[in-house]
């Protein structure tokens, strides 16, 4: 029985699949492919969360989205202080503020 993903999974993936006996057909993404593919894989990501809401699903994202920051040359610490500003100027999400219209002031 054959089984198709294409798809971008976790690099221990193929051991673990040759550990019960399959095999399974692999390539190496790189450049282009691999942004597009890891963009993928956060919409893949983000739709198991929503979906499950395990906290497993948001280290995957998390892990996802550490992939994204490497493969864009970012650091840990300029994503982090991105963050942090953006926090500062905007504000977080913990209100749990929801926008729903805004309307022109008509003086």
């Amino acid at each position: 029985m054959v089984r198709s993903y294409d798809k971008l999974v976790r690099d221990g993936i193929p051991e673990l699949i040759v550990a019960n006996g399959e095999r399974p057909t692999t390539h190496v993404a790189d450049g282009e492919e691999y942004s597009e593919r890891l963009i993928e894989k956060l919409e893949e990501e983000v739709t198991e969360y929503r979906e499950s809401r395990e906290v497993d699903e948001l280290a995957d994202i998390l892990e996802v989205v550490h992939a994204i920051r490497a493969d864009r040359g970012v650091s840990v610490e300029a994503l982090a202080d991105r963050r942090s500003r953006k926090a500062e100027r905007r504000g977080r999400f913990d209100e749990g503020i929801v926008l729903e219209r805004v309307e022109a002031d008509s003086s």
